[in-house]
């Protein structure tokens, strides 16, 4: 077992470092792996990589999540972005004892209808484009505190003349100690290639990430906070406009390009949350995620962006989610999951087991 553990681990970590000085803006294919379509992680920063129970969607995020709890669990998500462009996830667990727990889902983005027209600007018909993304996942428990995961996706782009086929892998380890109630995972994301490019001959690389999170919930209160450090594999994250000449030199008064600073880069990386446990059935939701503040915010207007916030509720076998994310002064995007457990509904009335 441990050397099957080594096998799996080296594979992405050596992957991830090839991205170690590639830039993190638009070189990237397959973007919309990192967009979650569920309420929870909209919820919670976009990203959630240390919380183990029995929702099926945190074991999207990262593998080794996936646990017995989550045997016969369904997990449907939405998301309906401006202008029709839509997100989804369908998910299923099962639990199969020594074997360990797998996981298959779908996530996939449609980017709605286009006009098509010819050079004179006549229209000569409609076209539709979109992603998806077919993933499996197994998680097992290697021992009382650590778990391991690992992930295959099966990702297919259509963009009407253009199209591409690719393989992604995600691995993950998780510490789990349920006595002083706290959680680490880290995480290797999106490992893979190209299969069929879109313009031949033109390789591009999948959107490869290193991730490293820890949560804790403080005793003898409903409160649970999370911290996410996402891009381990590169420091810098910025990007520094050469047209934005906003800073004004003191000495002569002339534009100068602005200077982000190192504390600037740092914060970019960090996601920070919190659950407050309201009790068994009902969860309230919020975290700030500096890196979406500092690239998306209007300095003449921030407003809330960077901020997200929703609740979790269960009502009878369902809970219910949602989840809001503010990109923009101008608004955000709301996120719906349901999730129940297949197993509940087979119970025959008064059956406890």
């Amino acid at each position: 077992m441990h050397r099957t553990i080594r096998s799996l681990f080296l594979p992405a970590i050596l992957l991830t470092s090839l991205a170690a000085h590639a830039q993190i803006g638009g070189n990237y294919v397959y973007q919309f792996l990192n967009v979650p379509a569920s309420a929870r992680i909209a919820a919670l920063g976009g990203t959630l990589i240390t919380v183990k129970d029995h929702d099926l969607n945190t074991a999207l995020q990262a593998p080794s999540l996936i646990n017995p709890s989550m045997d016969r669990s369904l997990a449907l998500s939405g998301v309906l972005y401006p202008d029709g462009v839509k997100f989804g996830n369908a998910a299923f667990a099962r639990d199969y004892g020594k074997l360990g727990t797998f996981l298959a889902y779908m996530h996939y983005a449609n980017y709605g209808e286009f006009r098509e027209t010819n050079v004179f600007g006549d229209q000569e018909g409609t076209f539709r484009a979109a992603d998806y993304a077919l993933n499996l996942g197994w998680g097992y428990q290697y021992n009382p505190l650590f778990s391991v995961g690992a992930g295959m996706k099966f990702i297919y782009s259509d963009y009407y003349l253009y199209n591409s086929f690719g393989i992604g892998v995600d691995i993950s380890a998780t510490y789990l100690d349920t006595v002083n109630n706290w959680t680490a995972t880290i995480l290797a994301r999106n490992a893979g290639a190209q299969i069929d490019y879109y313009v031949k001959g033109n390789a591009e690389p999948l959107p490869i990430e290193l991730l490293l999170g820890v949560s804790k919930r403080l005793k003898h209160t409903p409160l649970r906070f999370n911290i996410t450090y996402r891009h381990l594999q590169k420091f810098d994250l910025s990007y520094n406009d050469p047209f934005d000449l906003s800073g004004v030199d003191p000495l002569t008064g002339e534009a100068q390009q602005k200077k982000i600073n190192f504390w600037n880069k740092l914060s970019r990386h960090f996601i920070i949350g919190t659950e407050i446990l309201l009790s068994r059935n009902f969860h309230l939701r919020a975290a700030y995620n500096f890196q979406r503040r500092r690239e998306l915010v209007v300095d003449t207007a921030p407003g809330t962006v960077g901020f997200s916030f929703g609740f979790g509720l269960k009502i009878s076998k369902f809970v219910l989610g949602y989840g809001r994310g503010n990109f923009h002064q101008a608004g955000g995007a709301d996120h719906f999951s349901i999730t129940m457990n297949l197993a509940e509904f087979s119970k025959k009335a008064g059956d406890t087991n």
